[in-house]
């Protein structure tokens, strides 16, 4: 589907029909298909009738969303292939056109417990501070249902991530997280260049 580095992929969504009593003589087909935009890809009927099961794939330079803040722009490349349902909210946020509600509102440093890479320090507790960012990505006057937990990497430097099931509460991670395991729902993660404006957040924000 994908063209390797040198352009985006041909085909950029998939639809399976995986429910063999629904499918009929359709069940196990799986087509290819291509979005005018992946990131307000055409959507059919949803809900437990559906028969039919789709995903979307972005190509490396895909994907990539922008959350706006006073200190700068944080683009954010999103995860589709293990945070289906985190995606698929992620869109529907977008296609409102506003986010009034959505804010970072804390931070916390790396203490003496990470280098400036988020990489742990030998022998050092892993927190307090626990070297993240807290925000909200929540619409006000929308209403959500609770997205339930997925399977993701382990947080590391950069990870974008639900605390529970979201979306009320979100974290930027500043450091690896090994220790916390698969506790939260990773799905997206800042691009390196701009981990500087986090640093911002670090110093104005709330508190360390």
């Amino acid at each position: 589907m994908c063209t390797g580095n040198d352009g985006p992929c041909l085909c950029d969504t998939w639809v399976f029909c995986g429910n063999k009593e629904a499918c009929g003589s359709r069940f196990g087909e799986c087509w290819l298909k291509k979005q005018k935009d992946t990131l307000s890809p055409d959507r059919q009927e949803a809900g437990k009738s559906v028969s039919w099961t789709s995903g979307i794939i972005f190509w490396k330079g895909e994907g990539i969303v922008e959350m706006e803040t006073e200190y700068g722009t944080l683009h954010t490349k999103l995860f589709p292939d293990c945070a289906p349902h985190s995606v698929t909210y992620i869109l529907e946020l977008l296609n409102l056109r506003h986010c009034a509600g959505c804010q970072i509102y804390g931070a916390e440093n790396l203490g003496q417990s990470w280098d400036s890479q988020g990489n742990h320090i030998k022998d050092a507790p892993c927190g307090p501070p626990f070297a993240l960012i807290q925000g909200v990505l929540e619409a006000e006057g929308t209403p959500f249902k609770k997205i339930p937990v997925e399977a993701c990497p382990t947080i590391r430097r950069g990870s974008v991530a639900w605390v529970g099931s979201g979306p009320e509460f979100f974290i930027i991670s500043l450091a690896n997280h090994e220790e916390w395991k698969n506790s939260y729902t990773v799905f997206g993660s800042v691009l390196p260049e701009d981990m500087e404006v986090l640093g911002i957040f670090v110093v104005l924000t709330t508190f360390s």
